[in-house]
């Protein structure tokens, strides 16, 4: 797969390994030809902190220097690249409370952006994708059903998505990570696929793009984020969708991108968008960013990634 929308290094996010040149390095190797690079937005209140951060000593106020740093490397990296990698530079909002607005208001003013990932990675204040220790405190904040909880987690999407209208919209179900049942249809909670249905109506009216996160597959789930029928929904509606591995480190580059492409064709994906830097743009916000389409039949005969891969398996057997 030679693209990707959404990833991160150690350098800026705790939780993640290697420095941010060595993931747009193991990219170009990897033949990639476009790579996102979307490091977490700073959160603004102490309570807000995670444990390794808390640990490493990071306070608000050094978050937000954090984020100044990665934006200026982020810049030098997409400029000594060029030629050899598209490299887009993003950032992944935090929707944590209604004044994350403010928050994410401000950095898309200060900061020229070539994209952002609207997630949500809390509800009611609290993380639930962390650990199952928090998601059970949410669910249980929730009403104590994962049915609750999810209907919850939409709601907030929603708020997230009618504030920001992310060009691109980042792990759209990762809620069902921790649940008791990740891989569970959405459609038997009645109560959580009408959300479901609103919340990408919403987004294929102002043209949003899901993004087909292959992260999910190395967290041991049987599809990416979203699930098949979540996509087929959205096709449905006309809507678009980009291609992200969400990497935390070189190893994770590209990871998944093959069943990624077999789980598309089996669901009726056709064709996926591909951010690019040019004369066109797609979002009056983004200048000079435009979204090109790529078959998703064209995929693995036509680029040098899947031959990589080939190769790769070839020499192992």
């Amino acid at each position: 797969m030679p693209f990707s929308h959404h990833s991160h290094s150690g350098q800026f996010c705790l939780h993640a390994k290697d420095d941010l040149e060595a993931i747009v390095k193991t990219a170009i190797r990897k033949g990639m030809e476009t790579l996102a690079l979307t490091e977490h937005m700073p959160r603004d209140q102490e309570k807000d902190l995670y444990p390794e951060e808390i640990e490493a000593g990071r306070t608000p106020d050094s978050l937000l220097e954090t984020f100044d740093e990665y934006y200026k490397e982020a810049r030098r990296l997409q400029a000594s690249y060029s030629l050899q990698i598209d490299i887009l530079v993003g950032v992944e909002t935090e929707w944590i409370r209604p004044a994350s607005e403010q928050i994410i208001g401000s950095l898309l003013k200060e900061y020229g952006f070539d994209t952002v990932i609207g997630s949500v990675h809390h509800v009611h204040g609290i993380p639930t994708d962390f650990d199952r220790a928090t998601y059970e405190r949410a669910r249980d904040v929730s009403g104590g059903t994962d049915e609750r909880l999810y209907a919850n987690y939409y709601d907030a999407q929603l708020k997230m998505l009618e504030a920001v209208r992310p060009p691109i919209v980042g792990h759209f179900d990762v809620i069902r990570l921790l649940s008791d049942h990740p891989n569970t249809s959405m459609k038997k909670h009645e109560v959580v696929w009408s959300r479901i249905s609103r919340n990408l109506s919403f987004i294929s009216s102002y043209g949003g793009m899901l993004e087909i996160n292959s992260a999910a597959l190395r967290k041991g789930m049987s599809e990416p984020y979203p699930q098949g029928e979540i996509c087929q929904e959205f096709l449905k509606m006309n809507g678009d969708f980009v291609l992200s591995d969400d990497s935390h480190s070189v190893a994770q580059v590209g990871f998944g991108f093959k069943r990624t492409v077999e789980f598309m064709e089996r669901i009726g994906v056709q064709k996926v968008m591909v951010l690019q830097r040019g004369l066109m743009t797609r979002d009056p916000r983004f200048p000079g960013v435009f979204g090109r389409p790529v078959a998703v039949k064209d995929l693995e005969s036509n680029h040098a990634f899947f031959e990589a891969q080939r190769t790769a398996a070839n020499s192992r057997s």
